[in-house]
């Protein structure tokens, strides 16, 4: 079921669009007392997220962003927020082990072991970077968080790949948050996976997609 044909009626049930959901609110969000908040920088993404937990609205913002391995770049660019208001916090703190309100989170994931192509690519929207290395000709992909349990629940997930995802060792940020990146010469294989079938479903964000697919190119030698 895409985000086209219906709402889960179920937030915390698993589904591939509440896969990807809770993939994007850990990667870029937050429990509240009494309100999730979601962010993106893609307003299709933003609206789709918007569709799958029922909220009424996105708001747009411009936000002042540092750049996670070096804090003395900046760049501004457009946010987006989804918000969803009730005991939903509560009940996905309690069923995934989400951080909330400060306290530290446990990652619990299993509800999406059937999707984890979906999970792992909201958390990559939310928490992950691509670029092209112009020195080494390859295309890096990493993911960035203050928290490093959620880095160690992340590089599980990749173990568990039906493809070869291996990862670095996880290292601080400048910032004080923590990183890691999935080793250069299987990003053409892992990238391409995460997305595969995302056009059916539109659990994806197109500039995201779009950025991965010209890295790629460049990185072959492809004229984007």
């Amino acid at each position: 079921m895409s985000v086209e044909t219906g709402v889960p009626s179920d937030l915390l049930a698993s589904h591939p669009e509440t896969a990807y959901f809770w993939g994007r609110v850990v990667g870029d969000g937050d429990l509240g007392e009494d309100c999730v908040t979601v962010r993106t920088n893609d307003e299709t993404a933003a609206r789709r997220l918007a569709s799958i937990a029922g909220a009424e609205q996105v708001d747009r913002r411009i936000r002042e962003r540092e750049y996670a391995h070096d804090t003395s770049i900046t760049r501004a660019e457009e946010e987006f927020t989804v918000q969803v208001f009730g005991d939903l916090p509560s009940r996905a703190a309690a069923a995934f082990g989400l951080p909330r309100d400060g306290q530290p989170g446990g990652y619990r994931f299993d509800t999406f072991g059937d999707h984890d192509r979906q999970l792992l690519r909201g958390l990559l929207e939310g928490c992950g970077t691509i670029c092209f290395k112009s020195s080494a000709e390859t295309v890096g992909l990493s993911f960035v968080a203050d928290d490093r349990r959620l880095l160690e629940t992340i590089r599980g997930l990749l173990d568990g790949l039906p493809v070869d995802a291996p990862s670095d060792e996880i290292a601080e940020t400048s910032s004080g948050g923590y990183w890691f990146g999935i080793e250069d010469e299987s990003v053409p294989t892992v990238g391409p996976w995460l997305y595969e079938g995302s056009e059916e479903t539109g659990l994806f964000a197109p500039s995201r997609r779009r950025k991965l697919q010209r890295s790629l190119d460049q990185a072959e030698g492809v004229d984007p």
